[in-house]
């Protein structure tokens, strides 16, 4: 059965000249922002477009200006929390400047097959933004051609990058550092940490951040546990650790492994905070809503994502110079599952003087 309906055609940019009365040459340069247009004019083009439901075309436009409004994102991962929040600041940002988004997935660290994948990247014209947490992501930032704008959203560098390194981060080092601090301040004698894997190095920068405040605070400094990014390796890693009657405190490099290391605790009958405090990294929403909720360490990722499009936004508008710098300042979340450990709380001082428990507390 044929079934004949009336189908609109979208607005051309000639149906909004006509509407408005002017030239198809004068909608472009309205739709361009060039400044040559009478503002009465201007507002003429405006209103047309509004009324007519136009929208540009992002070939039309790339054929126009010599450029292509695109970015490509080359990731190993679009799931986990962190990823998927810098996927999102990316998103929101390049859409404000009606930029589209590509993503590519590095499937493999396999420098063949991160190769392809940077080529693909490369060939879809545009700018690109690596995601470099991990092996794969750390291959395809130092692969892309040297002629390809280029941002590295990337783990917390172990000394300050050269000005000319287009790279992002958040202060990891500074964030495990205050957590752990926080957890020394309610009276245990150490914090075992459960480490996410690193991307460059065999210390990432959160495991920097732990072993140095255990340090300055002259505390024992435990084997750390190495765990990968989910629950089920947090769960394994706090079965291990639960079996331990010294543990009373566990810091972990995310809050999914913490998710896991909560329910090996339950599991083995070690109540939290009571006996055994934990601490998580990033804040996933979650976190506030398990029993107990989850002490942790709040990171702008989204925040993260859009200032990598910014930069990228800059150096391809030839705007802004490139300029490594690290993005917002950690904030360190009370919950209820840290606390002083029961049978020490009313006997034991605090092993670092003047540290004020609070439920949001800024990392200085």
């Amino acid at each position: 059965m044929n079934v004949t309906g009336h189908t609109r055609r979208p607005a051309s940019i000639r149906d909004v000249a006509t509407a408005a009365g002017v030239s198809y040459q004068t909608v472009s340069r309205v739709i361009n922002g060039h400044p040559s247009v009478k503002p009465t004019t201007r507002e003429r083009v405006l209103a047309a477009i509004d009324e007519l439901g136009f929208r540009r075309s992002a070939t039309a436009l790339a054929l126009a200006s010599g450029r292509t409004r695109a970015v490509t994102v080359l990731t190993a991962n679009t799931t986990h929390y962190g990823y998927a929040s810098i996927l999102q600041g990316i998103e929101e940002a390049a859409r404000a400047e009606s930029y589209a988004v590509g993503i590519g997935v590095l499937e493999s660290a396999d420098e063949a097959a991160v190769a392809a994948e940077v080529r693909r990247a490369a060939d879809a014209g545009g700018g690109l933004i690596v995601i470099a947490y991990d092996p794969a992501g750390v291959k395809a930032l130092g692969a892309v051609p040297a002629e390809l704008p280029v941002v590295g959203v990337v783990e917390t560098p172990s000394s300050t990058p050269d000005p000319g390194r287009p790279w992002v981060w958040t202060d990891d080092r500074e964030a495990a550092y205050q957590a752990t601090r926080h957890l020394l301040s309610l009276g245990h004698e150490t914090v075992h940490y459960v480490a996410i894997p690193s991307s460059t190095r065999r210390t990432s920068a959160r495991t920097s951040g732990w072993r140095q405040a255990l340090r300055e605070a002259e505390a024992p400094e435990p084997r750390p546990v190495q765990g990968s990014w989910g629950p089920a390796e947090g769960h394994a890693a706090g079965r291990r650790l639960a079996r331990d009657p010294a543990v009373s405190a566990i810091l972990c490099g995310n809050d999914d492994l913490a998710l896991g290391v909560l329910r090996a605790l339950h599991e083995a009958g070690r109540s939290v905070p009571g006996e055994v405090s934990v601490a998580g990294f990033d804040d996933a929403p979650h976190s506030a809503y398990l029993t107990p909720s989850l002490t942790t360490v709040r990171l702008d990722f989204t925040g993260l994502g859009r200032a990598a499009f910014a930069l990228l936004h800059g150096v391809l508008e030839e705007a802004a110079q490139i300029a490594p710098h690290p993005v917002s300042v950690p904030e360190l979340v009370v919950r209820e599952s840290s606390g002083a450990p029961h049978e020490r709380a009313h006997d034991r001082p605090t092993r670092l003087k003047d540290t004020q428990r609070t439920t949001r507390a800024p990392l200085l």
